[in-house]
């Protein structure tokens, strides 16, 4: 059993239930063609929101135009003009507005959120001071500020561990809620077939997924020593140097769907190496493929992984060592009880609902 499904919500709201359609409006600065467990997190949750009937507004960088984030190119910054999104959330009048990142958008539609008291929901999906930390060579502490200013006035905080609701209920932040997430079942299973690349490399297999850039940790994976073939799948800034420095470890680019839950299922053990991850949705696919997990003892993997699944460990090479010993039966069973729609109804759960005086403001606010 995951070791959070006991903990209860430090605040509770009106439920907003699947069988009771609202309008939703979800602001994030994370968004397609990006591709990260934020990303898969909303558009799997807008998904299912939908096919309950509920009429979801996603407002992203795909509306406005939009310039690289420094040193992630990959990341689009949204630009708007004063005032735009808040128009946009006024035509919108939505039941309920969640802010799902603390970017350009998140910004501008707190602002407005607050100019109005429209009451709004937030989440915390990337440990940005220490992300921002990688980045600069900062201290983290220098960052954590903002993110104590951006949640603070939220209804309430969506977090997807015990762990990170732990962090921040020491930063003074304690309106959270649970938000957990999910496995494509249909996709991720022991059955999908390995990739053909993998008949030619020794085993064991060890395999790192996600995105490829500096805040993941990759090289703690990539500089272990332990015997068989490292493979990375994914895309991103860091990936040709990577290649260039470890010429020996098998890089496979970007891969979804069945592609993807074939170099799970193929693999001996996944190794997550992020210190950064509030969640770390890759290794629920790998246990749902039923492929053991080896990572350090941090944030995420703390709150996911037990001894029946994968290992912890500061040393990485014996957390893989330990993972390999681990039921991969067990592995599937396990990555089996996470739902996408179990996750959607905390979601919603933890929405804060608009009162109808609220609603009306937020339409009579169109015209301007």
């Amino acid at each position: 059993m995951n070791r959070y499904t006991t903990i209860l919500p430090d605040t509770a709201s009106t439920a907003i239930a699947p069988g009771a359609p609202q309008s939703i409006a979800i602001v994030t600065d994370a968004w397609h063609p990006q591709t990260n467990g934020v990303v898969r997190t909303l558009s799997t949750t807008c998904d299912v929101l939908r096919r309950w009937g509920h009429d979801v507004t996603v407002i992203s960088p795909e509306d406005y135009p939009s310039m690289p984030a420094p040193t992630y190119p990959e990341i689009r910054l949204a630009l708007t003009v004063p005032g735009a999104v808040g128009r946009r959330l006024a035509n919108i009048a939505p039941d309920a507005v969640h802010i799902a990142t603390e970017g350009p958008l998140g910004f501008a539609a707190r602002a407005y959120c607050l100019r109005r008291k429209v009451p709004f929901t937030t989440a915390y999906h990337t440990q940005f001071p220490d992300y921002l930390s990688r980045r600069t060579g900062l201290p983290a502490r220098v960052f954590w500020p903002y993110i104590r200013w951006f949640h603070r006035p939220a209804e309430a905080i969506m977090v997807a561990t015990e762990t990170i609701r732990a962090q921040l209920r020491e930063q003074g932040l304690t309106h959270l809620t649970h938000w957990s997430r999910g496995v494509d079942l249909a996709c991720f299973s022991p059955a999908a077939p390995a990739p053909p690349e993998y008949a030619a490399i020794e085993g064991p297999i060890l395999l790192y997924v996600g995105r490829i850039a500096v805040e993941k940790n990759i090289e703690a994976f990539l500089t272990c020593d332990y015997p068989g073939t490292k493979v990375v799948v994914g895309d991103g800034p860091a990936l040709a140097a990577l290649t260039a420095k470890f010429p020996e470890a098998l890089f496979l680019g970007k891969r979804t769907g069945a592609d993807l839950a074939g170099c799970y299922a193929g693999a001996d053990v996944f190794v997550f190496p992020s210190r950064t991850d509030t969640f770390g949705l890759v290794m629920i696919e790998a246990l749902a493929c039923g492929t053991p997990v080896a990572a350090f003892p941090v944030a995420g993997p703390l709150d996911i992984v037990t001894d029946h699944v994968g290992a912890l460990s500061e040393d990485l090479t014996r957390a893989i060592d330990a993972a390999r010993y681990c039921d991969r039966t067990a592995c599937a069973a396990y990555g089996a009880t996470y739902s996408w729609e179990a996750a959607t109804r905390q979601f919603l759960a933890g929405l804060a609902p608009l009162e109808q005086r609220e609603a009306v403001s937020l339409r009579a606010m169109a015209a301007f």
